[in-house]
């Protein structure tokens, strides 16, 4: 039997609200290191133990017998340190703290490494990376790390709309079910900017990040008249169809999966992946420019990526992670909800939140305070 999932859920806590993006842009305007890296510090290095391995991650986002083995079998200790946004990982990197291993999205990972703050990954180093990289070719050549040359792939995960089946039925397959007045006064939306502004834009057939400041004035408006529906915002997804607070939410599916953990009865509980397209997002393993133990991290990454401790962690977490012997563990966990699934066709459907220029992320902050404040 699967162990628990802690709760409230890794994505639960997630915040992305443009407010602090501090108006970055996708060039790695203000993730400079406070001193320019030398050619060294951003150079690949040796798997080998270096030291104790110090971790910054999501709470609960690896099992703890997976820790444990580590630590015995290269007999250091892993110290660790959680963060609860993109925006405090990064704050704490600018700030000078030391990292061996971080774990940012796929968005942020594009910003790290256009700021210079993340080593290169020599896969060679990597007894398992053929296990992604030759059967997910598509992590091989990403668009926000080409080459996967500083980064490698944990999860991956698609947000769609998680429903009570016995309360309102089933549903026709669209982000438009949000507005279904069976559910009305229900409804959560995540509270999440990239997330709700891009559910509005694929309802509407327009690109899932636009920045277009006439795109945004008809997502807002279309967002508006889902305001009635509405109970609130909150990344909580699995806990509030749990205990009735929602009959649907728009929800990630990792948190979907993780609570089938918690349910007593999974059939009464849906997930849908719309239509209209569903956002897709990976969150990778990188080592800092300035890790203390950048060997050591490597040994870290290779013990993660062999398909027994890929396992444990799909069943511990609810995400699926793109590990070639590790597919039928995630199926068998989200039998319920097939829809779960992230096929190779979903990653290359274009539909990752990309980065945008200051004057677009502007625009997305101003859409989502409007949608905020109703």
């Amino acid at each position: 039997m699967s162990p628990e999932v802690p709760s409230p859920t890794r994505r639960a806590v997630l915040r992305t609200g443009a407010c602090a993006l501090l108006g970055a842009t996708a060039g790695g305007c203000g993730f400079m290191p406070a001193k320019t890296p030398d050619a060294q510090q951003l150079a690949p290095v040796r798997a080998r133990v270096d030291g104790d391995l110090v971790y910054f991650n999501w709470a609960d986002y690896v099992d703890p017998s997976v820790f444990k083995g580590f630590e015995k079998e290269y007999g250091v200790k892993v110290i660790q340190s959680n963060f609860d946004s993109m925006e405090g990982m990064v704050a704490k990197l600018n700030a000078g703290n030391r990292y061996d291993v971080v774990f940012p999205s796929a968005k942020w990972a594009q910003r790290l490494v256009h700021g210079g703050r993340l080593r290169r990954i020599d896969h060679t180093q990597l007894t398992n990376a053929h296990a992604i990289f030759g059967k997910y070719t598509y992590f091989a050549d990403p668009w926000y790390d080409p080459g996967s040359a500083h980064t490698v792939p944990f999860t991956a995960y698609k947000t769609g709309i998680g429903w009570r089946r016995d309360k309102i039925g089933e549903l026709t397959g669209s982000w438009r079910d949000l507005w279904s007045d069976k559910a009305r006064g229900k409804v959560f939306l995540l509270d999440d900017r990239d997330e709700v502004l891009g559910m509005g834009a694929l309802e509407l057939g327009l690109k899932v990040s636009t920045g277009n400041t006439g795109d945004l004035d008809r997502i807002t408006s279309l967002l508006g008249t889902l305001r009635p529906h509405l109970r609130g915002f909150s990344s909580d997804s699995y806990n509030n169809l749990l205990n009735g607070n929602a009959v649907m939410t728009q929800a990630w599916s990792g948190d979907m999966a993780a609570m089938l953990n918690q349910a007593k009865d999974p059939s009464v509980f849906g997930f849908e992946a719309p239509k209209e397209g569903t956002p897709i997002n990976s969150d990778c393993y990188a080592i800092p420019w300035n890790a203390p133990h950048p060997g050591t991290a490597m040994l870290f990454i290779d013990y993660m990526l062999r398909p027994e401790n890929v396992k444990k962690n799909i069943e511990y977490i609810g995400y699926p992670m793109p590990v070639a012997g590790t597919e039928k563990t995630y199926a068998d966990l989200v039998k319920p909800f097939p829809e779960c699934l992230v096929t190779e066709d979903d990653l290359r459907a274009g539909l990752f939140f990309r980065n945008g220029g200051r004057a677009a992320e502007d625009a997305r902050d101003t859409a989502w305070t409007h949608v905020k404040a109703g």
